[in-house]
């Protein structure tokens, strides 16, 4: 078995990084990890031997020089697996310097340009795509076409991080249906509510993951791992079925109804390669 390229955003903290130190010692994969955290992501590629590369995803630029980055690092190496699994939840109403709200561009625009950069690299016999969802696309999400900003005036930090995650396993469906043909496997996943930083961005959230009694009864950042590194390590449509959407490692339906309009999936899909100049 040739070894395999495996790019892991959100790789300083959390799911990425325990998925990581847990693929570290497996001769099968070369790991290239993303973080915005410099110190933190050091630490994390240091502990594994892998490269790591730096990327705020509140500026797109900065998206745009990370994959100029992985491909002159990569050279002719082909990528075989990227996982998109930066992301992070916000207290207030806040505008990036691109024009987009902050939650939905870090989780989402950022994502799909990350991606779509690298897609003349990706390996033409089989590449797989993991996008980091979450449930909360069904408890929260409505896509907006016209309001991806939720600038309405009626800003809600749970709404809007649904929505992100609704628009990634809307993007999920279609990547699968433009490029399956081609080779590229997709899979979208809920991790469960594990015990991470990535809600230190919003009070409510934060004292809920924090707290003595989140410590107590919310799994690990390891257990997330594991889950993430069942996809990494699994075979596409064997182990688990390309363009869907899992609830920890099981196939689920429980799925926003906006989900499975193709329509919807096809129209976001568009709007997002003419606001991103793809």
């Amino acid at each position: 078995m040739s070894q395999k390229n495996v790019i892991i955003t959100g790789a300083s903290d959390g799911i990425g990084a325990a998925a990581a130190k847990q693929l570290a010692n497996n001769e099968n994969y070369n790991l290239y990890l993303v973080g915005r955290n410099r110190d933190k992501t050091a630490a994390v590629a240091k502990e594994v031997r892998a490269p790591y590369f730096i990327a705020d995803f509140a500026k797109l630029a900065q998206v745009r020089h990370l994959a100029d980055m992985l491909k002159h690092t990569l050279g002719d190496e082909p990528i075989d697996i990227l996982v998109n699994n930066a992301g992070g939840l916000f207290d207030d109403f806040a505008m990036t310097e691109d024009a987009f709200e902050r939650t939905i561009q870090i989780n989402y625009l950022a994502q799909f340009l990350l991606t779509n950069l690298l897609l003349p690299q990706f390996n033409q016999q089989q590449a797989v795509v993991i996008n980091t969802s979450s449930i909360a696309h069904k408890l929260y999400g409505h896509i907006d076409l016209d309001n991806l900003n939720n600038n309405d005036g009626k800003y809600n930090a749970s709404k809007a991080y649904g929505d992100s995650k609704l628009a990634d396993l809307l993007f999920t469906k279609e990547l699968q249906r433009r490029y399956h043909d081609q080779g590229l496997k997709t899979v979208a996943f809920h991790p469960g509510v594990i015990r991470t930083n990535f809600s230190n961005g919003q009070k409510n959230w934060r004292q809920i993951y924090q707290s003595a009694l989140g410590k107590l009864v919310l799994p690990s950042a390891e257990a997330g791992g594991k889950t993430l590194c069942y996809f990494i390590e699994g075979t596409p449509d064997v182990t688990w079925q390309s363009g869907q959407y899992y609830s920890k490692q099981k196939l689920s339906n429980k799925v926003n109804p906006q989900v499975n309009d193709v329509v919807l999936q096809e129209k976001l899909w568009d709007k997002t390669m003419t606001l991103l100049n793809l």
